[in-house]
């Protein structure tokens, strides 16, 4: 009887064996096919970013840079608003405008554009745009004041390239 239970135990141990051999081939395909279609999806993934995503990005930056033009509004003196009155203001402004179109509409109303920039400027006193963050807050001002003007576009930036206060 204990010979005939060994030789039923390794019989069955012999079944098994073959089975565990399965069973690691199996696991094997089943991890090999997953990184397969993880490999996939990551390729897919990267090819869809590469043409519609980043493309248009590229796109948009080229428009951008096309688009956009520098309009200059030349020298402009004004006497600051001080308790003597004896500042005065020399500054020369040039505005990146967000087309071309928006230059030539500029260009016709000059004289609108001018009144209205010379009126700030008379306004201020040499604390509130002395500074970098006055000039800044001046810059911002001047852009909302010229947009207020313009159908065909916008001001996206005001240059200073020339500021000196005596």
């Amino acid at each position: 009887m204990v010979e005939e239970e060994k030789e039923e135990e390794e019989e069955e141990s012999k079944e098994k064996k073959p089975k565990k051999g399965k069973k690691s081939i199996i696991k094997w395909i089943v991890v090999f096919l997953g990184v397969v279609i993880l490999g996939a999806a990551g390729f897919a993934g990267w090819t869809y970013y590469k043409t519609h995503i980043s493309g248009s990005e590229k796109a948009d930056s080229e428009q951008t840079v096309q688009k956009t033009g520098i309009w200059s509004m030349g020298s402009l003196v004004v006497n600051l608003m001080d308790a003597n009155g004896e500042r005065y203001l020399k500054t020369t402004i040039q505005i990146e405008v967000s087309n071309q179109d928006c230059i030539s509409e500029m260009d016709l109303l000059k004289p609108k554009i001018t009144d209205s920039i010379l009126g700030l400027l008379s306004s201020k006193s040499y604390k509130e745009i002395a500074g970098f963050e006055g000039k800044q807050r001046l810059r911002d001002e001047i852009a909302v004041r010229l947009n207020g003007y313009l159908t065909k576009g916008q001001a996206r930036r005001v240059y200073f390239t020339e500021f000196l206060i005596q």
